[in-house]
C-alpha cells in the first residue's frame, strides 16, 4: 500500500542550491522547476512552507497552483520558509479520477497526450565562464514535477510520471533512506546526498575528524616535547648557539716581596685567630707567632675574658686549631702572651724596627674583625708617638693603658686586636691595639673603623714581651712623682700631695733625686711637648728603665731644664 504515492523509486528534484545569510546545508532551498511549457522564471521563488507545519510531516509541503496564461509562476515572499531537499508530491486522490480500461490500454485523449513532447529544459543558472565546479557546465537535472490539473468526470487517470520522459541521463538511485534519517546532506562537490548520522553528522567525517584530533594532540605533544627540550637548552648555555668569551690566560701566581699580595702570603702562616670564653664573657682576637717554642704575642685585652679558668682556643691560617694557656700579661702596656704545645711547623714573624717608620710609609694590617680570620688590609702610617689611653673599666686606673702609638689609616675593626702590624718588608712594627670609632660612646657598642687605627710600637712589644716570657712580668719605667690629673693648664703639674696623703714627690726616688719638686709644671720630655698628666706618662712608658731623660719645667714663672734617670716598678 503506497497511500497514493508513486511507486517505485522516490522522486527527486535537483536543482541549484540557494544559501541564505551563509547558513549550512540545512538551511539551503531548492528551486523548482516549472511546469512543462512553460518558460522558467529566472526570479521564481522556492514554494513555502506551510506555516506553523513541523519538520517530517510530508503535508506541510506543498507545490504551486497552476500559473495563468502568459506567466510561467507565482512571486513568493522573499523570506518564504525554506523547502527540504526533497519534496513529496502532493496525493491523488483515486476517486475523483476516471476508470482506466480493464485491457490496460491508454484511453486516446491520455495517449495523446502523452505523446506531446515537452521543450527541452533549460538550467537555472548560466554556465559559469571560470569552469569551477560544480557550476562549470551543464549538470545534471529534471523537469519540476507536472502540474495538477482538475480532470473532468468521466476522464482516465493518468500517473503524473506518465507523461514525462526520462531525464537524459538520470543519476544514480540512492538507497532510500530510513525514517529515522530521512534528511540528506548536500555537497555540491559530491554525486549525492550522504546519509546523515543520528547525531546530525556524516559517519565518515566524524572519524576523519577524529582521527584529526588525534593528530593535533600528537603533533602539540611531540612540539612542546621539543620546545621544552630547546627552552631547557638555552637556559642552561645561554642561547642555542655555543658562545666562548675571552679571558686571559694563567698568568704568573708569585707576587713581588714588597706588594700587599707579598707580604700577606709570607705573613699569614704566622697569624693566629684567638677564640676566648670565661665565666661571664668572651671575645675573639688575633695575635702572631714569636718563635718555635710557641709563644704569640696579642693584647691583654683579648684574653682578659678568660680569667684565670678560662678556655682560649688558637686558629692558625691554615685551619689547625690547639688549646693555649696564658704566659703572662700586663694591662699597664696592654699586651699578653700565651702558649701552644704540641703544634709543629711554627713559622715566627720577623721583627721590625718601629724607630725607623716614618709617616706615609705602606703598611699592611693583619686580623679577624668580627671574626672573619685572615682578613688583610692595607694603608699607610699616619702619625707618629700618639698619645692614647685605654681600658680605665676598674675605675681605680689600674687597667688603663698608656700607649704612644703608632698611628695608620689602614681599617681595623674588633677583632683586629694583638694581629701584626707590617711594613713593606713584611716585618711587625707595630701591634693593632685600639681604634676610633665614630658613635662609640653614644651607643655604647662597637663601632667600625673611620681610618683611625692606633698599634703599641713594636719597640715596646718586644721589650714586654721578652719580660713577660722570661719572668712572667713586665717592668714599668718611673719617675717617682703624683701627678695631678684635673690639671687644665698646658703641661704636667705635679701635685702639693699624694692620694694617700704622702708627699707628691717620692723621697730618694728618680724625680727627687733630679731636683723635681711639688706645683713643678713639666713642658717637655727630650724636647717634645707635653700637654699633660696622661701625655707624660706616655712619653715615660714608651722608654726602659735606666733610660735617662731631659725634662724641661716651669717653676714659679721660670723655665728650668734637668736630667733624669728612669726608675723600674712591677705591674
Amino acid at each position: 500500500m503506497n497511500d497514493g504515492k508513486p511507486t517505485g523509486s522516490k522522486a527527486r528534484w535537483w536543482s541549484r542550491p540557494t544559501q541564505r545569510g551563509g547558513g549550512s546545508a540545512a538551511e539551503e532551498t531548492y528551486d523548482l522547476a516549472p511546469p512543462v511549457g512553460a518558460e522558467p522564471a529566472p526570479d521564481a521563488e522556492p514554494y513555502p512552507l506551510a506555516e506553523g507545519a513541523p519538520v517530517g510531516d510530508e503535508s506541510a509541503y506543498r507545490l504551486a497552483p497552476p500559473a495563468p496564461a502568459g506567466q510561467t509562476g507565482a512571486a513568493e515572499p522573499d523570506d518564504a520558509p525554506e523547502a527540504p531537499s526533497e519534496i513529496p508530491a502532493e496525493p491523488v486522490d483515486a476517486a475523483a479520477q476516471p476508470a482506466v480500461p480493464a485491457d490496460g490500454s491508454t484511453p486516446v485523449a491520455e495517449v495523446a497526450e502523452a505523446t506531446e513532447v515537452p521543450s527541452p529544459v533549460r538550467p537555472l543558472h548560466a554556465p559559469d565562464p571560470y569552469g569551477t565546479p560544480p557550476y562549470g557546465g551543464p549538470g545534471p537535472w529534471a523537469p519540476a514535477p507536472p502540474v495538477q490539473r482538475p480532470t473532468p468526470p468521466g476522464a482516465p487517470v493518468v500517473p503524473p510520471q506518465a507523461a514525462y520522459p526520462a531525464p537524459p541521463e538520470a543519476p544514480a538511485p540512492v538507497p532510500q533512506a530510513s525514517p529515522s534519517s530521512q534528511w540528506v546532506q548536500y555537497d555540491p562537490w559530491g554525486a549525492g546526498g550522504q546519509p546523515l548520522s543520528s547525531a546530525g553528522a556524516p559517519q565518515k567525517a566524524k572519524s576523519r575528524r577524529g582521527a584529526l584530533v588525534l593528530g593535533a594532540v600528537v603533533l602539540a605533544l611531540v612540539a612542546g616535547g621539543i620546545g621544552g627540550g630547546v627552552g631547557a637548552y638555552i637556559e642552561r648555555n645561554g642561547g642555542v648557539t655555543h658562545v666562548n668569551l675571552p679571558q686571559a690566560g694563567k698568568g704568573p701566581v708569585g707576587r713581588a716581596p714588597d706588594s700587599v699580595a707579598g707580604i700577606a702570603a709570607s705573613a699569614l702562616p704566622s697569624v693566629v685567630t684567638l677564640h676566648v670564653s670565661g665565666d661571664s664573657e668572651s671575645g675573639t682576637g688575633t695575635g702572631f707567632v714569636l718563635d718555635t717554642a710557641g709563644h704569640i704575642l696579642t693584647n691583654n685585652h683579648v684574653v682578659q675574658p678568660a680569667g684565670s679558668s678560662g678556655d682560649i682556643s688558637v686558629t692558625f691560617s691554615g685551619g689547625e686549631t690547639a688549646r693555649a694557656t696564658v704566659v703572662g700579661r700586663d694591662s699597664g702596656y696592654d699586651l699578653a702572651v700565651v702558649r701552644v704545645t704540641g703544634v709543629s711547623g711554627l713559622k715566627p714573624l720577623p721583627l721590625g724596627n718601629s724607630d725607623n717608620v716614618q709617616v706615609g710609609d705602606p703598611v699592611v694590617a693583619i686580623g679577624a674583625p668580627f671574626d672573619l680570620s685572615n682578613t688583610v688590609t692595607s694603608g699607610i702610617i699616619s702619625a707618629k708617638e700618639r698619645p692614647i689611653t685605654a681600658g680605665g673599666e676598674k675605675g681605680d686606673g689600674s687597667d688603663v693603658s698608656y700607649v704612644d702609638a703608632l698611628q695608620t689609616d689602614a681599617p681595623i675593626n674588633p677583632g683586629n686586636s694583638g694581629g701584626p702590624l707590617l711594613d713593606s718588608r713584611a716585618h711587625v712594627v707595630g701591634i693593632n691595639s685600639a681604634i676610633r670609632a665614630a658613635g662609640n660612646s653614644d651607643s655604647g657598642g662597637q663601632g667600625g673603623s673611620i681610618g683611625l687605627g692606633f698599634a703599641i710600637p713594636i719597640n715596646q712589644g718586644k721589650r714586654v714581651a721578652e719580660e713577660l716570657i722570661n719572668t712572667g712580668k713586665a717592668t714599668h719605667p718611673v719617675i717617682g712623682v703624683t701627678l695631678d690629673m684635673k690639671y687644665t693648664g698646658d703641661g704636667a703639674r705635679v701635685g702639693a700631695k699624694a692620694a694617700d696623703g704622702k708627699p707628691s714627690v717620692t723621697p730618694d726616688g728618680p724625680g727627687a733625686a733630679a731636683g723635681i719638686k711639688p706645683e713643678d709644671v713639666i713642658t717637655k720630655v727630650d724636647g717634645q711637648r707635653v700637654h699633660g698628666a696622661e701625655e707624660l706618662i706616655v712619653k715615660i712608658r714608651a722608654h726602659r728603665p735606666g733610660d735617662r731623660l731631659e725634662l724641661t719645667l716651669k717653676r714659679g714663672g721660670q723655665e728650668q731644664r734637668l736630667t733624669l734617670t728612669l726608675g723600674s716598678a712591677t705591674s
